[in-house]
């Protein structure tokens, strides 16, 4: 038999989960703009039994643990180990957990500048952001984070150790590191600073073949991107594009869906599936293509997540890219926030997208069309000895044009040639993947058909 208080905790629980069964929905930062209809949710469904196990649990925490801690306190932390035991990406978000979420949307706000994730305990780096401290310093995605300062990650949440990372700019914080392949954890140690994530870049890597990068989908990337693609045709005709989506961790899925808009002409680029009716969604495009069908490549690596995965998926499956790279990360769950009252949400896993195919991306990535991985190029020294026909003694001269003029077209040509050479060269020493991006763009148009 339940006494007074066990039967008043009961009737609390009880009404806490009517409430989440019947809260409405509005997007998370990285989802669809979605509101859950209250009239179409799940209807509830609540094991009594198993209630009145909890209630009678929570009274012997609250009544004998060596503590005295607050009947809130002890059903937040509840609610947090719930979710914790659902997926890495569902989760209970006070109001400055909230804060943060919409930080991350807007892309400003103190901290290292790492997309980590949970991971068996411990907190796993999906990818540094681009000219962040985390990625000036070195580290890589994949690597795990075993311990912050002086603290073992071991019994944190995902949200204590997001707080512990982010603080005053100028001041520090060490991270203890696993990384695959080394023998011994090591220690970073990184300067904190606002962290003002630009979503685009854009240059030419050669005349004629531009280069757009997309750090991470924010509210305003897609338009940035079709700014970006009318930048690079205005310096002379584009033969070719490369999009580079590595280590991008995501963003916006709306964003996601415009960039693809940029590429293609018509047709699907997502839909969700999940279990509530609103969470069927379908996205399609509905501009024609910026870039006039030029041959794309899309670099991909273990760092491309969620939304950019929808872009490299929709790309692919409209076989209008040529996916480059490593496995990506493999985040096809949609989130979305469940308000709650005081001002607190939980954030849950609502729903998987799939690319036009019908291709589920979760925990098994997009695999790229061509493997090229991460690597270091040392170029080898020439041989002085070899020789060409042009160096034998007594060789014929190239006889369609005057010796003058031959001489003259040779030692310009030889110019260029040899400017191309050394930019190829760096390229290839400093990012392998992007050189043979840019090679396999030039090997395209000199096949294509000439118009």
């Amino acid at each position: 038999m339940l006494n007074t208080q066990q039967g008043i905790r009961v009737l609390a629980f009880t009404g806490l989960a009517l409430i989440l069964s019947a809260a409405s929905a509005t997007d998370t930062d990285i989802e669809a703009d979605t509101t859950l209809d209250t009239e179409q949710a799940l209807p509830a469904r609540l094991p009594l039994n198993e209630l009145r196990v909890f209630a009678e649990a929570f009274d012997r925490v609250s009544s004998a643990y060596v503590e005295e801690i607050d009947d809130r306190t002890l059903l937040e932390n509840a609610i947090k180990g719930m979710l914790s035991q659902l997926d890495p990406h569902s989760a209970y978000l006070d109001r400055d957990s909230f804060s943060e979420l919409q930080e991350d949307t807007t892309g400003n706000y103190g901290g290292v500048g790492l997309e980590v994730s949970m991971e068996d305990g411990f907190v796993r780096i999906i990818s540094p952001m681009d000219g962040t401290p985390a990625a000036r310093a070195g580290v890589k995605p994949g690597d795990l984070i075993i311990q912050l300062n002086d603290q073992p990650i071991k019994g944190m949440s995902l949200g204590d150790a997001i707080d512990a990372m982010r603080g005053e700019p100028g001041s520090t914080v060490r991270l203890t590191l696993i990384r695959e392949g080394a023998t011994q954890p090591f220690e970073v140690s990184l300067t904190r600073e606002i962290i003002a994530v630009a979503s685009v870049r854009e240059r030419l890597l050669d005349t004629g073949y531009g280069y757009i990068r997309i750090a991470q989908f924010q509210s305003n990337t897609g338009t940035e991107v079709e700014d970006a693609v009318t930048s690079l045709s205005a310096e002379g005709k584009l033969l070719g594009l490369v999009l580079d989506l590595r280590n991008n961790p995501g963003g916006i899925l709306q964003s996601a869906v415009a960039v693809s808009d940029v590429f293609i002409d018509d047709g699907l680029i997502v839909y969700t599936a999940g279990r509530l009716p609103n969470s069927d969604m379908r996205f399609s495009a509905s501009t024609p293509d910026a870039t006039n069908g030029i041959p794309i490549v899309v670099l991909v690596n273990e760092g491309t997540a969620s939304a950019s995965e929808i872009v490299a998926g929709a790309l692919q499956d409209h076989r209008r890219a040529i996916i480059m790279g490593v496995n990506t990360f493999g985040k096809g769950s949609v989130q979305t926030i469940l308000p709650l009252n005081n001002e607190k949400a939980i954030k849950l896993t609502t729903a998987l997208y799939y690319t036009p195919n019908g291709r589920s991306i979760q925990a098994e990535g997009i695999i790229p069309d061509i493997w090229v991985d991460r690597s270091t190029i040392t170029p080898a020294k020439p041989n002085q000895f070899n020789i060409k026909e042009k160096d034998l003694p007594g060789h014929l001269a190239n006889g369609e044009h005057d010796p003058s003029a031959a001489d003259h077209f040779t030692g310009m040509h030889d110019t260029e040639l040899n400017k191309t050479e050394m930019n190829d060269t760096e390229l290839a020493i400093t990012d392998y993947q992007l050189h043979e991006a840019l090679v396999l763009l030039k090997g395209l148009n000199i096949l294509a058909p000439q118009g």
